[in-house]
C-alpha cells in the first residue's frame, strides 16, 4: 500500500508526514509538492518526493500514479482559486484510480456559512461525485492560528477580538496531524465524516487559560468589526488580508466554529492536548 500526502512541506503536511514515518516504512510514503527542493529532508529519509502543482493538472497525473490512499490538504488562497485547485486534485485522484481520499475540510462544512466554507463544500461534493471511498476530516481551528495574538500579548498588548461570545474548537496542528495519520493508516474510515473539534471556548475562556499559563492577567478588548479592522491596519496587517480576518471574527461570532464532537478523541484513542498545555507549547515556541 502506498500513501501520498499533498502539500507536505506546509505546516500541517510536514506534521502529518513526520507522524506517518513513525509507523509507515518510508518507501510506502509519497508526497506531492509544488517545489520538490523544499522536501529534501523527506527525500533523505526515503520518502518518494513527487512534483505536483494543483494549478497544473498534468503534473498531478504523474504525482498520483500508483497511489492507494491520498490525503488532500486544502490549499491556501482565495475561494475561487482553492475551488479550482482542489477540483483539479480530486479529478486527478480519480484518473489515477486512487482507492481512498482523505480531505482536510472545515467544521460543519456542508451547512457552514463561514467565509472559508465554499471551497470545502465544493471539494467535498467533488469527492462524492467520484464514488471513491473517502474520509472528510472537518478540522475546526488550529490553535496556531492565534500565534500573532499570542505574540501581541507577550509584547504587552491586549487580546483584541470582534468575535463576541462565539466559541471555537481550538486544537494543536499536531493533534489534527495525528488524526489524519490514523485515518490514512487505519481501517474502517471509508465514507466517514469526522468533526474534529476541541472543546468549544469563547475568546475570554481561551485568554483566561493563556493568563494562567503566563501567570498574569491578559485583558480582552472586545470591539466591533470596523474597530477590529482599524486595529489590524494600525499593526501593519496588509489591506487585502484585513477583510479575511474580519470575516473570520464574524464567522466565530455567528457560531460557525461552535461544534461539539467527540470524533477527535475517538480517532486518536486519547484525549486532545489540554488547552493549557497547548498554549504553553506555543508560548515557549514564541517567547
Amino acid at each position: 500500500m502506498k500513501i501520498l500526502v499533498t502539500g507536505a512541506t506546509g505546516k500541517l503536511g510536514t506534521k502529518v508526514v513526520n507522524t506517518l514515518l513513525k509507523t509507515v516504512p518510508a518507501n510506502q510514503l509519497a508526497i506531492s509538492v509544488r517545489n520538490p527542493e523544499k522536501a529534501e529532508d523527506f527525500r533523505a529519509k526515503g520518502v518518494d518526493v513527487r512534483q505536483g502543482d494543483f494549478d497544473r493538472p498534468e503534473t498531478l497525473d504523474a504525482a498520483f500514479a500508483g497511489i492507494d490512499r491520498i490525503l488532500i490538504i486544502s490549499a491556501d488562497g482565495d475561494n475561487d482559486t482553492r475551488i479550482r485547485q482542489h477540483t483539479n486534485a480530486v479529478e486527478a485522484a480519480a484518473r489515477a484510480k486512487v482507492g481512498f481520499i482523505a480531505y482536510t475540510s472545515i467544521a460543519n462544512a456542508s451547512e457552514s456559512k463561514n467565509l472559508m466554507a465554499p471551497p470545502h463544500q465544493a471539494t467535498e461534493k467533488a469527492i462524492l461525485k467520484t464514488g471513491i471511498p473517502y474520509a472528510f476530516l472537518r478540522n475546526n481551528w488550529y490553535l496556531e492560528n492565534e500565534i500573532s495574538s499570542i505574540q501581541g500579548v507577550l509584547a504587552g498588548a491586549p487580546w483584541v477580538t470582534s468575535a463576541g461570545s462565539g466559541k471555537v474548537g481550538w486544537a494543536l496542528q499536531q493533534d489534527y496531524a495525528d488524526a489524519a495519520a490514523t485515518v490514512l493508516t487505519g481501517n474502517g474510515h471509508e465514507n466517514k465524516t469526522y468533526e474534529l473539534s476541541g472543546k468549544p471556548l469563547t475568546q475570554e475562556q481561551l485568554v483566561y487559560a493563556l493568563s494562567s499559563v503566563l501567570d498574569k492577567e491578559v485583558p480582552v478588548q472586545q470591539v466591533d468589526d470596523a474597530a477590529y479592522a482599524d486595529i489590524m491596519k494600525n499593526v501593519g496587517v496588509p489591506d487585502f488580508v484585513i477583510p479575511i480576518l474580519v470575516g473570520i471574527q464574524q464567522g466565530i461570532r455567528e457560531g460557525t466554529l461552535d461544534v461539539e464532537s467527540t470524533d477527535f478523541e475517538k480517532l486518536l484513542g486519547r484525549p486532545l492536548t489540554p488547552i493549557h498545555e497547548a498554549l504553553s507549547q506555543l508560548v515557549r515556541a514564541n517567547s
